[in-house]
């Protein structure tokens, strides 16, 4: 099969969507070689590319007007080029699939991973809710199928945009491979001065947003700051929660306590920190990683650091007890008192400490790249094979 992605997240996005397209293309293209993969991309991209992968092809707007207006081109006119080279199936990997794709004769198929903006609209300017709406509700009724990325966004897809339950596809996500392959003492102690690790801390990643519950982290290592004296190292950016997570910690004098790592400038200069290669050796000093979001479409760091055979506090809600199985400690997101007694019982109880890395790995081993790549290669398969013969008599 000749397959076409929307790459523009895969090119240029160094957060979840961009990790989850990456990861998906490279594992597609290295498990099925037997393919060829087409990564239609707006621009040249300094950050990432693929140019290891034989069977993966950069495509990039070579009509001027489609490069003047990439956006356009991404949207609508890039049907063209899916036309001239022979697409035999299209994959929108973030919520969105070109309009008039369907007129092309061309099948698709869109990953979507969250309906956040429908749960949470408040936490989202108002004409971005209703661009995400109009082009989430798009590419799920003209789609040919809906690969979900948790029972979570199946169960949100269905009751928000009524999308016919036999028209989804749960098909779970991998990480980048690099998170499960151990980084040796050497790598380890040069990643710790790098970034002036300290000894010993606890670990957040993600988006500084109000729904990832950062605030309610650092109420629980007040809580607990007469019986740990723990750091909590942040990796992630924000801009009016960070605020009030930062006015919390300056009132509680908490600042040698949390580490905003995104923030040191000459954190974010580091090519190795942008493309997040860094990240296992960070990962695999750290005592656990502590995600007690309200609400996600998956959780990705927690499948990070299952791999990396650390510890994961995370919350029973949503998506996540999908996420980490029997493998995490769950708490309410809401209880930063729940949450720091779960943190002092991974600084105390070596036993358990040990018996989460164990279960953690193995638990991972659901999602592995090839497991993951398989399972979206049969909705491909299910697709060409039943869907384009009944829908376009090809």
């Amino acid at each position: 099969m000749r397959i076409g992605f929307d790459a523009k997240r895969a090119f240029h996005n160094s957060t979840g969507l961009g990790h989850y397209s990456r990861t998906l293309i490279r594992s597609l293209a290295t498990t099925f070689r037997e393919h060829e993969y087409y990564l239609l991309n707006t621009k040249p991209s300094g950050l990432f590319n693929f140019e290891d992968v034989q069977n993966a092809h950069e495509i990039l707007p070579e009509n001027t007007l489609h490069r003047v207006f990439p956006s356009a081109w991404r949207s609508k006119w890039v049907t063209d080029d899916l036309k001239q080279l022979n697409i035999h199936l299209y994959h929108g990997l973030s919520h969105e699939i070109p309009v008039g794709i369907r007129e092309k004769k061309i099948p698709s198929v869109v990953t979507m991973h969250d309906l956040i903006h429908e749960r949470y609209p408040g936490q989202y300017k108002k004409i971005d809710v209703n661009i995400y709406r109009k082009k989430f509700r798009y590419a799920c009724k003209h789609a040919d199928l809906v690969i979900a990325i948790s029972q979570q966004t199946k169960k949100d897809l269905i009751e928000y945009y009524h999308v016919q339950e036999d028209k989804i596809r749960v098909c779970y996500q991998s990480c980048n491979p690099a998170f499960s392959r151990q980084v040796d003492a050497g790598e380890k102690e040069i990643i710790k001065k790098k970034y002036n690790l300290p000894d010993k801390f606890f670990l957040y990643v993600g988006s500084v947003i109000e729904r990832k519950n950062l605030l309610n982290i650092c109420k629980a290592i007040f809580l607990l700051r007469n019986e740990l004296q723990v750091p909590l190292v942040v990796i992630g950016e924000g801009k009016g929660y960070m605020q009030v997570v930062k006015d919390y910690v300056k009132q509680q004098g908490m600042g040698d306590l949390i580490i905003f790592l995104s923030e040191n400038p000459s954190t974010k200069s580091l090519e190795s920190f942008k493309t997040a290669a860094d990240f296992p050796g960070i990962y695999q000093q750290a005592l656990a990683m502590i995600y007690p979001s309200f609400f996600e479409g998956f959780g990705i760091p927690v499948l990070e650091a299952l791999f990396s055979r650390l510890p994961v506090i995370t919350s029973n809600v949503s998506c996540l007890p999908e996420a980490g199985g029997d493998a995490a400690l769950y708490v309410n997101p809401n209880d930063a008192n729940e949450i720091g007694e779960s943190m002092k019982r991974i600084y105390e109880d070596e036993i358990l400490v040990s018996e989460m890395k164990e279960k953690g790995w193995q638990y991972a081993q659901n999602f592995t790249p090839e497991k993951c790549a398989a399972s979206v290669m049969n909705v491909y398969n299910e697709l060409v094979k039943e869907y384009v013969h009944d829908r376009y008599g090809n």
